[in-house]
């Protein structure tokens, strides 16, 4: 980590590692950063309860003051984005331009949530005699536990974290083993701005399973939030069912991205590349299957193609590079096996993608693709793209609705009512119409069907880990 320019978060670092504990590796150069010291299952029972003797704390300061303590943590985030970008391509692999965006759009939503803390209203409601004053009130919904994946180990963190803590509640974060190091720079600065030790803490652990397990059955975790796999969230949500916690669920997704035969071509190729593309394809919300009506197919491709073969595959420390590693040999290996099966059933790769070493892969193209596919039903999670003509607006509203998930789709038009139609009509928590980055703070993000339950982020993220109270005042007369 001799990388970093902050000296504090070197001696962090060097003060965590341990020569027998978990090892943080690089995956563009598969060099081993660092060994951490595990947390240990039994030391949990503590720090749980002295989270929730934190929280009871926290809780009590007037908004304002949790706004400013969060907004410090916001400034810090900003004064060693450099550092933490940095973190991030070294165990994650993405470009750095996308890490330094990654730090941008994570610090984003703590400076969000530092106002909204501000803005937890109750109400007066008219009462339905005058002897009574009725009105509710927001409470913090306690302690949390939040599940994080190493897509984004910084944005996942802070769009959960800032909220409860802006809410009033703590939070006991389990990042991803394969990602700690950004987990642990983020949570030291949110101490470092003032933050209790024992409000927002982290679990360092392979154990995923049993962490999980007491996260999600222990009473005095009153809300648990995840980021991953529809399958894990499964499990944590019939765990968490046997003391009805309050539960965030962002999942799976399949997203469609849809060109219509009026679309502006150029706007529609520079949008899936941006969508499908960002982060080798590892992101919840992606293009996983592209739509194009048969009449601009071949225009279309032919343009794809060429935008396809510009981008620079290798280490994302580079600033030629373009498109990092995919995050295991694990994960290459799946979709090696994803490409195989679909040109078993008929699929054909229509660019010339080359075998590369290690953990990168060049984009794969697959056209000839028939929605009954198996492909067309997996999240790829890598730089696959299946290519599917259709004739017209029925057929493949159709299709793109043909799906357990219902995280983000996208579409582009020119027509009004086919932009109403669609964006009404699509099975999906979120819609693109001539746009393939939708994510921001101010906006709700989440999924329906098997691809989530709540929101993060916006006006919405707040509520999810607020209570309300209703205060019933009688007596008056």
């Amino acid at each position: 980590m001799q990388l970093l320019r902050s000296e504090k978060l070197k001696s962090l670092f060097e003060s965590l590692s341990s020569p027998e504990g978990i090892a943080v590796i690089n995956p563009a150069t598969e060099e081993e950063l660092l060994r951490l010291k595990p947390s240990l299952l039994m030391e949990l029972d503590e720090q749980i309860e002295q989270c929730r003797i934190a929280q009871q704390d926290w809780s009590k300061l007037a908004a304002k003051e949790r706004s400013l303590i969060l907004k410090s943590w916001f400034q810090l985030l900003v004064e060693h984005a450099d550092d933490i970008a940095t973190i991030i391509t070294l165990e994650q692999g993405k470009p750095l331009a996308e890490s330094r965006g990654e730090v941008a759009y994570g610090a984003s939503f703590v400076e969000w949530f530092a106002e909204e803390a501000k803005r937890a209203y109750g109400e007066v409601i008219p009462a339905p005699s005058m002897d009574r004053r009725l009105s509710t009130i927001k409470q913090p919904v306690g302690v949390c536990a939040a599940i994080t994946p190493w897509n984004f180990p910084i944005a996942m963190i802070t769009r959960k974290a800032a909220p409860a803590l802006a809410a009033g509640c703590g939070m006991i974060v389990k990042p991803s083993e394969l990602t700690p190091l950004t987990a642990i720079a983020v949570v030291d600065l949110a101490h470092q701005a003032g933050i209790p030790k024992a409000l927002l803490s982290l679990v360092i652990s392979e154990q995923a399973a049993e962490f999980g397990q007491l996260l999600s059955t222990d009473p005095r975790i009153k809300k648990i939030s995840f980021t991953g796999s529809t399958r894990v969230g499964k499990i944590l949500l019939k765990q968490a069912s046997d003391s009805v916690k309050a539960v965030s669920m962002e999942l799976g997704g399949n997203a469609p991205f849809i060109v219509f035969d009026d679309a502006d071509i150029e706007s529609a190729i520079n949008g899936l590349i941006a969508s499908k593309f960002r982060n080798a394809g590892q992101t919840c919300v992606c293009t996983n299957r592209l739509y194009v009506h048969e009449s601009i197919k071949d225009e279309f491709v032919a343009v794809l193609l060429d935008k396809v073969s510009a981008l620079q595959v290798g280490n994302g420390r580079e600033p030629t590079i373009t498109l990092g590693p995919v995050i295991t040999m694990a994960a290459k290996h799946r979709l090696e096996a994803n490409i195989d099966q679909a040109v078993q059933e008929g699929a054909v790769i229509i660019n010339q993608p080359q075998k590369l070493p290690g953990r990168f892969m060049e984009p794969v193209l697959l056209d000839n693709i028939e929605q009954g596919m198996a492909i067309v039903q997996q999240e790829l999670f890598g730089p696959v793209l299946p290519i599917i003509t259709f004739e017209n607006d029925e057929q493949v509203l159709a299709m793109a609705n043909d799906t357990e998930y219902g995280l983000a789709c996208y579409f582009y038009t020119d027509s009004l009512k086919r932009i109403i139609k669609f964006s009404e009509c699509l099975d999906y928590g979120m819609v693109g119409v001539n746009e393939g980055i939708i994510s921001t703070e101010v906006a709700p993000f989440g999924g329906i069907k098997e691809s989530g339950i709540g929101r993060e982020g916006a006006k919405q993220g707040m509520d999810e880990y607020l209570e309300t109270k209703y205060v019933c005042l009688g007596g008056i007369n």
